[in-house]
């Protein structure tokens, strides 16, 4: 009778042993669906700015100098903007798909639209008046005279951010961002062989490798253009519709809160390389400092890559109203971002000096880079656990929590103690950088004490309340309406 009863749970065991083993492996397949192609298409996307960087510091440590200057503070202020007020589309189009409701999908894409072509009249100005404006906040005047003539070289990269930012994120909601990943990949591949063409052989210098840049992003928006608008997003892209002017309100409340929420995020790093742009030898500390960050930002688009899986599967069980498959998703999505983290981590250690002649030939930046090495492999790994829990606060619309722990993490407690290491104990470069790592290991503990302590039932109930709002609409009644088709 007991051996009957042993071999009972044996088999029990072995069973709910299997049936983990099983869902496990179907979590994983589905998000890597979605964490594959996004991360090919953001390394590719990065990768074009790195091999742009690179020409740069092939052609002179100034253009080199300011052309990190515009990347990490005036592009990283409006890429803040435009990511953080983009960041509501993967809630409600990841809740809509996971609720069937693939109409309402193109509306929030064009109401995304809208929002962010407005927004962008309000930024353009910072590349036109990018001498005065980097004047003004204390660069030298070397790099901010040669960072205004470059700013305008990456308007065209400013557009293609605000289109690419939301057509991406209306196609990852869908499980169809296979095309834009294979997209990226050919326009990389496309960059390095025209900056060279450009740079190395026709000696067009800097208009070269700026021309080669744009050229690139430009191809890949085309595509994901061509794809929603050529038929293969039927049930999601009905057309261009009055709707999505009704009702802006809910959406623009949540894209004000998820701006909050990255911006800060993004902005950090603009303000590192302001405060390096004002030590001593400034040429060399922002050079290395902006290698390290590009190093960094480059491995985070991998991060990014589950930040963007985290969301949607998420938004999708919410949805669906399934609380314990977001949980059991989360789970699984943590583990391997931490993973993936570690390995990356320990590259960094590893070729950490070796890998910055990839950027310059100046042994004096290197020998710098390499001096920070430990500092960046740490962030590297904080960065793999954070952005898979930013995920998570997106992928349940709670954006506006997430963007207070970011403001009090990174601005209470990151630069106020960067400052007091860089100037008050003299370390320079690296006080201020290890203070935003302790800023950036603040944030992960609350973001994981936050998650820890969330209610499912709950997110699922407010998931269910957003789609069944007002503006939410059958497929009968938004078929009735006035709309003219792409």
């Amino acid at each position: 009778m007991e051996d009957g009863i042993r071999e009972s749970l044996l088999h029990s065991k072995r069973k709910n042993r299997s049936e983990l083993k099983e869902k496990t492996w179907e979590e994983v397949k589905k998000m890597w669906r979605i964490a594959a192609p996004t991360i090919i298409t953001r390394v590719s996307g990065f990768g074009i700015l790195v091999v742009t960087q690179a020409y740069m510091g092939r052609i002179g440590e100034i253009e080199l100098a300011s052309f990190a200057i515009v990347q990490s503070i005036i592009m990283r202020f409006v890429d803040g903007i435009l990511l953080g007020v983009g960041s509501s589309l993967p809630t409600v189009c990841g809740q809509a798909f996971g609720a069937g409701k693939y109409h309402m999908m193109g509306i929030y894409l064009q109401q995304s639209w809208i929002i962010l072509l407005t927004a962008s009249i309000f930024m353009i100005p910072a590349f036109i008046f990018a001498t005065p404006i980097l004047r003004f906040i204390g660069e030298v005047e070397e790099l901010s005279k040669q960072a205004g003539k470059l700013s305008i070289w990456f308007l065209p990269l400013f557009f293609y951010q605000l289109l690419a930012i939301t057509t991406q994120t209306f196609l990852q909601a869908q499980h169809k961002i296979m095309i834009v990943g294979w997209a990226s990949a050919f326009s990389f591949v496309f960059s390095m062989i025209f900056s060279w063409l450009m740079v190395d052989k026709l000696k067009w210098g800097v208009p070269g490798a700026m021309g080669s840049m744009n050229l690139s992003f430009v191809l890949i928006l085309f595509t994901q253009i061509i794809y929603i608008f050529g038929g293969w997003c039927k049930d999601s892209w009905k057309g261009f519709s009055k709707k999505a002017f009704n009702e802006l309100w809910p959406f623009l409340k949540l894209s004000i809160s998820s701006g909050v929420m990255l911006c800060f995020e993004f902005w950090n790093g603009a303000v590192l390389v302001l405060l390096v742009g004002n030590m001593k030898n400034a040429k060399i500390a922002v050079s290395a400092f902006s290698i390290c960050l590009n190093i960094n930002a480059w491995v985070y688009m991998v991060s990014l890559g589950f930040l963007s899986a985290a969301s949607v599967r998420v938004a999708n069980e919410l949805g669906r109203g399934d609380p314990k498959a977001a949980k059991f998703s989360i789970k699984v999505n943590l583990s391997i971002s931490i993973t993936v983290g570690v390995i990356f981590c320990i590259l960094a250690l590893v070729f950490g000096k070796s890998i910055s002649f990839l950027f310059t030939s100046s042994t004096e930046v290197a020998k710098e880079v390499a001096s920070l090495s430990v500092l960046l492999a740490s962030i590297i790994l904080l960065n793999s656990v954070q952005a898979a829990l930013s995920g998570v606060a997106i992928g349940c619309g709670r954006q506006s929590l997430a963007a207070c722990v970011n403001i009090f993490c990174y601005y209470a407690i990151g630069f106020p103690f960067g400052i007091f290491l860089c100037y008050v104990l003299n370390l320079q470069v690296r006080g201020i950088w290890a203070g935003m790592i302790c800023g950036t290991a603040a944030q992960t503990l609350l973001l994981i004490y936050i998650t820890w302590r969330t209610d499912w039932d709950t997110q699922v109930g407010k998931a269910m309340a957003r789609l069944n709002s007002s503006i939410f609409q059958s497929s009968e009644e938004l078929s009735s309406d006035d709309t003219s088709h792409a």
